[in-house]
């Protein structure tokens, strides 16, 4: 193709209504009719990016191989699409308005007064065409975070219809997600907030070239001819997108509805071949259909809200998958863990996943689920600071160590057996300035992380300032807990395992963030795999 098309996903009515799963599920519809499709997420707020945001305000975030803290809705692109994303796929508004300041900061606006209209607008074009000028894609869809009407939002819809007057027909299209309710004492679906939400956008200059309406109840055809005609839609641009029971069924929803069709239609763009996703379906019948059940406990501390830990369920779904089981994550608060209750607590799982996080708050719960699982040989799996907890419990438990602790938790510990990197010394900016991306390491053979993973050098993502302490690694090891993998470049411990155990690994690094339907993480399918074994026995 010698032209990028666009697709922008826009929405309306009310927030998380899952326009990241109807851009990633459309795009992996294309994906599979042989276009080469990514996606990008603008948000909104005024964060450069949401790696100071707390859990509970944005959910997990998710990180890039190079190193970009981003919208969760990118890990789902690249679940979905199997195609790594980076620092372009995502922009905010203060990444927006930090650039377009820094440049008026350099007189490179050549003294001209400085406007939303035309100097944010055309950051936010610039930036929307980033992917799409590259070569590498023909179809880019960009969501829109937040809702039509949104004061936060208004320069970007500004920006999509400048853009889509400035590439001309054919070559971008909107498509507007919608919710259509259903009110129980009328016994009806109601159209009159969807038919606001397409006037409020036309009333910024945008016309919706496709619906996509958010239901509980199918929708008649009946309300279809409705909603084309009052929302200037063509019929067959009126796609429902029904519940489903898992996210994963939503492509094969929007295939039957023709979402990639009329989509291509718009842009004219050729079918090609119909959408291959035999490997998606058969992905989807052994989540459907699983042979084996397992309760894994996930310890954390935001486990109230499910989108902190977003990309880690998605794993155990992935590798449940692959190991046709089902895998029942219970979410176990580690502040309410102690000696005393733990055993009543797990006494039903199969295995359990020390969660990362920051902070000391919780940090002795979590510290005494590793204890348990360690003694009874229940199946662990420690992430970033699951594994710093785990290299703390040995300290202290097994080689005597009392006082070992994290010096994020007690900068007057004795015994530091986790501290802060040397090359996070000297930083003061909160945002951007952890260890991030993806990192070598290498691994020893004859350990349980080369049995996982068959090779002596892999590449993960990371998100940490704190690491193991190499003062303390001969004594540790030379007690019993290995350190399977580390860093060449650095020689900072990634991986640690215990030899005399069922399953007990901990790495420093988030192999959740690699966990795909195509590819699911080895750690978590042999985790898996594991805690099928001890609840069998």
């Amino acid at each position: 193709m010698n032209q990028t098309k666009y697709i922008f996903v826009t929405g309306g009515v009310t927030s998380s209504l899952g326009k990241g799963i109807i851009a990633a599920s459309l795009a992996k519809l294309l994906q599979a009719r042989g276009y080469r499709t990514t996606i990008q997420k603008f948000d909104p707020y005024l964060n450069v990016d949401p790696g100071t945001l707390n859990p509970y305000e944005h959910g997990e975030c998710y990180v890039t191989d190079d190193g970009a803290e981003t919208d969760l809705d990118l890990g789902h692109y690249e679940r979905f699409l199997n195609v790594p994303t980076s620092q372009a796929n995502n922009v905010t508004t203060g990444r927006i308005y930090l650039s377009v300041i820094e440049k008026e900061r350099r007189g490179e606006f050549l003294g001209k007064t400085v406007q939303v209209v035309p100097h944010i607008t055309n950051e936010i074009k610039d930036r929307m065409q980033l992917l799409g000028k590259s070569g590498d894609y023909d179809i880019v869809i960009t969501e829109i975070g937040g809702t039509v009407g949104d004061i936060e939002s208004l320069p970007y819809i500004e920006s999509v219809r400048q853009l889509v007057w400035d590439m001309g027909e054919n070559n971008a299209i909107v498509i507007h997600l919608t919710l259509v309710p259903y009110l129980a004492a009328a016994g009806e679906l109601k159209t009159k907030p969807t038919q606001h939400s397409v006037k409020a956008l036309m009333e910024s200059g945008i016309k919706a070239d496709i619906l996509v309406c958010r239901t509980e109840h199918e929708i008649s055809n009946e309300i279809r001819n409705k909603l084309a005609l009052f929302c200037n839609v063509k019929r067959e641009a009126v796609i429902q997108s029904i519940d489903a029971s898992t996210i994963y069924e939503v492509p094969n929803l929007m295939l039957e509805e023709g979402l990639d069709i009329v989509a291509l239609k718009k842009l004219d763009l050729p079918k090609k071949a119909a959408p291959d996703l035999k490997s998606w379906n058969t992905f989807l019948k052994r989540i459907k259909s699983p042979k084996h059940t397992v309760n894994i406990g996930l310890i954390g501390k935001y486990v109230e809200m499910q989108d902190c830990y977003k990309s880690i369920l998605e794993a155990f779904i992935h590798s449940g998958a692959a190991n046709e089981t089902k895998v029942n994550v219970i979410s176990i608060h580690s502040e309410y863990i102690d000696d005393e209750s733990v055993a009543e607590k797990f006494k039903d799982l199969d295995g359990i996943l020390v969660a990362p996080g920051f902070g000391e708050r919780g940090i002795e719960g979590k510290i005494a689920a590793v204890r348990y699982a360690r003694e009874n040989k229940l199946p662990f799996f420690g992430i970033c600071l699951g594994m710093q907890m785990s290299v703390i419990e040995y300290s202290r438990n097994v080689l005597g160590l009392a006082e070992a602790n994290s010096t994020e938790m007690n900068s007057d510990t004795p015994d530091p057996v986790v501290n802060l990197m040397e090359s996070q010394k000297n930083v003061t900016d909160k945002g951007g300035t952890m260890r991030l991306g993806a990192w070598k390491c290498e691994i020893k053979p004859n350990s349980l992380a080369y049995k996982i993973y068959g090779d002596t050098v892999i590449s993960e993502r990371h998100r940490h300032r704190y690491e193991f302490n190499n003062e303390y690694l001969d004594v540790l090891q030379n007690g019993g807990l290995k350190a399977s993998g580390v860093n060449p470049d650095t020689g900072l411990v990634e991986i640690v395992e215990i030899e005399d155990h069922p399953f007990f690994i901990g790495v420093q690094y988030h192999p959740e963030y690699k966990s795909t339907v195509v590819n699911p993480h080895p750690l978590f399918v042999n985790f898996v795999a594991a805690a099928v074994q001890s609840k069998k026995k």
